[in-house]
């Protein structure tokens, strides 16, 4: 059973959604219509136990394609009532893609107790094939602090998360908001050598167990025995979504003529 759904909430007033306890094995057909029925949808997975940070190698195989809303691929730590008191707090960091966007962002948000989320955008374009290591940790000196890292190097200051010192089961996962219109978008993000920290400020060590879900129109594929290495994607390929678009969108008088496809005569 899931423990929590995390969702990112990149522009003010979005929010997460709940989160539904069932495995791949129990969740239904992937191909189902229902693909952004909900206005968050899921393909991912959640370390089996708590750790001090999650650390893990992330890369957009192709562009995506989001025609409302947005898609994102992230590893975080909290949760929407992982605060005290059940309030939402939680800390992410990895890539994301607008409606309009051609290709990825890089960005890290966090959510502080009684706030908004907060958004940073650390890089307008990431391309396809370009893998960055991306990391949350606490820190070593103080308990409840934590900072973002890309590349192995810190790109926040320290932000404090009450109450998060040995509590979060960190997460690997990328998500569909649909933009509350119902959008299928779609996107390929492969996931490399997830690894959690035993101890704050470090002891990294490859993720062994987790739970995995998806939603309808998303798949999770493993790329590794261990869960640690994995492709998290759509059902319907970005570029096969781009083609359905462009196609839809083409004047009606660039349609073949009525008898394009007659036989031709002797």
């Amino acid at each position: 059973m899931l423990r929590r759904r995390t969702s990112i909430a990149i522009l003010p007033l979005l929010v997460g959604l709940a989160f539904l306890a069932a495995s791949p094995a129990e969740g239904g057909d992937a191909t189902s219509s229902s693909c952004g029925a909900s206005a968050y949808s899921y393909a991912g997975l959640e370390a089996d136990r708590r750790a001090h940070g999650v650390a893990a190698a992330l890369m957009p195989v192709e562009d995506p394609a989001v025609s409302v809303g947005h898609v994102a691929g992230w590893i975080g730590v909290g949760g929407p009532d992982a605060g005290p008191g059940g309030v939402a707090e939680w800390l992410q960091v990895g890539l994301v893609a607008f409606d309009g966007d051609q290709t990825s962002r890089m960005y890290y948000e966090v959510t502080l107790p009684g706030s908004q989320p907060r958004y940073v955008q650390l890089g307008s374009s990431v391309a396809p094939g370009e893998r960055h290591r991306f990391a949350v940790l606490e820190t070593r000196t103080r308990h409840s602090w934590w900072r973002v890292w890309v590349d192995r190097k810190a790109v926040s200051a320290p932000i404090h998360l009450p109450g998060s010192h040995g509590n979060w089961h960190p997460q690997a996962v990328a998500e569909n908001w649909n933009g509350g219109k119902g959008a299928c978008n779609a996107y390929d993000y492969r996931f490399g050598n997830v690894q959690l920290a035993r101890r704050a400020g470090g002891a990294w060590r490859p993720l062994k167990s987790s739970y995995i879900f998806h939603d309808a129109g998303y798949e999770i594929v493993q790329t590794s025995r261990a869960p640690r290495s994995f492709l998290a994607t759509s059902v319907l390929k970005p570029a096969v979504v781009r083609q359905t678009a462009a196609a839809a969108a083409a004047p009606a008088d660039a349609a073949a003529p009525a008898d394009a496809g007659a036989a031709v005569s002797p």
